[in-house]
């Protein structure tokens, strides 16, 4: 019963489209396993790829917030709200299987939908997790996605689950839920200075590593917290570097350039912290590279279809033609693919 979250402070990394593409290839691969995609996001912008995409995952998405309880992570939360630390609800109230609306996906994918009502809640869960009583209110309030999935995997009858965790760039209090129910983190990142910020927050924000001058907001960290109430956070599993631009057949020396700050970063902060990190042999092993999909990830992601399943050729797209062509379809499916038997 493995557990990857997927996580950067920083937005527009292409998280979700990762994210769908790895769950789903990684179900593929594994029939005898059950997969659990949690899409802890207030935009939802896996479960409406996971739905179908366009029109179909709106009417998707209504039918599931209009029933009672809600079918998604904010029905959930509200049923933890409502008795923060004792009775725990029945996870199948708000499990969605996508194949019923979208064979594309496997039948063996299971989906707790992402909500917006997310953000709505997210005071309210603060509030309880800094209850007086019980002592252990902030613990038990941090177990809540762990507790759905492990309640999930007692029930079901597959050889095991494997979770995929889609995580809000914002370091929110349910992101905080989310990151504490995985065993490992996996962070996308783009060739880019914003993204080496990202990764520095989240090497600050969920592990206490920072520079020198931050070093006193450090000591009041999530992490010191959590080590201090026995809150387990995930190792650092894999940077994937996402969208890389090749150039006969390697990354092109632009692109090289603007990631070396990247790996520098990672390199030394692995090497003085090796506690936060999943064994490596060598800093290369942290790294994987996703190629620039173009309009794969389009299609892909607007119809709701596995990689290994998008077929070549004219697509249309909120009324326009696109044309995917299956050289692209290859590439990217390998990179997924060898991502995968990274897991």
């Amino acid at each position: 019963m493995t557990k990857y979250a997927l996580w950067n402070n920083k937005g527009g990394v292409g998280k979700s489209f990762l994210t769908f593409s790895l769950a789903c290839e990684y179900a593929l691969g594994h029939p005898d396993e059950e997969i659990l995609i949690l899409d802890l996001c207030p935009q939802a912008n896996l479960t409406e790829i996971a739905l179908g995409g366009q029109e179909r995952s709106a009417a998707a998405l209504d039918d599931l917030y209009g029933r009672k309880p809600r079918c998604s992570v904010g029905g959930y939360f509200e049923a933890r709200l409502t008795s923060p630390f004792i009775a725990l609800p029945d996870v199948d109230d708000f499990i969605f299987r996508p194949h019923s609306i979208n064979d594309k996906i496997p039948e063996n994918v299971a989906l707790l939908a992402g909500d917006n009502l997310l953000e709505l809640l997210s005071e309210a869960i603060r509030q309880a997790s800094q209850m007086a009583l019980p002592n252990e209110a902030w613990h038990k309030v941090m177990s809540w996605i762990s507790d759905f999935i492990r309640i999930f995997s007692e029930f079901s009858k597959a050889s095991d689950v494997t979770t995929f965790i889609d995580c809000n760039p914002s370091f929110s209090i349910y992101t905080q839920i989310a990151l504490a129910a995985a065993d490992n983190l996996i962070i996308p990142f783009t060739a880019d200075d914003s993204s080496r910020r990202g990764i520095e927050n989240v090497l600050a924000l969920l592990y206490g590593v920072s520079a020198s001058e931050l070093q006193g907001y450090a000591k009041l960290s999530f992490s010191k917290r959590a080590n201090d109430e026995g809150v387990v956070i995930p190792k650092i599993h894999t940077f994937v570097s996402n969208r890389v631009t090749m150039y006969k057949g390697k990354p092109s020396s632009a692109f090289q350039a603007k990631t070396a700050p990247i790996r520098a970063l990672v390199g030394n902060t692995a090497k003085s912290n090796k506690r936060y990190f999943t064994s490596y042999k060598s800093i290369e092993d942290l790294f994987a590279e996703m190629p620039d999909y173009h309009s794969v990830a389009v299609v892909s992601s607007t119809e709701g279809c596995p990689l290994s399943l998008l077929k070549s050729g004219h697509h249309e797209i909120d009324g326009d033609i696109v044309q995917v062509n299956q050289n692209s379809i290859n590439k990217y499916t390998k990179a997924i693919k060898k991502l995968m038997e990274r897991l």
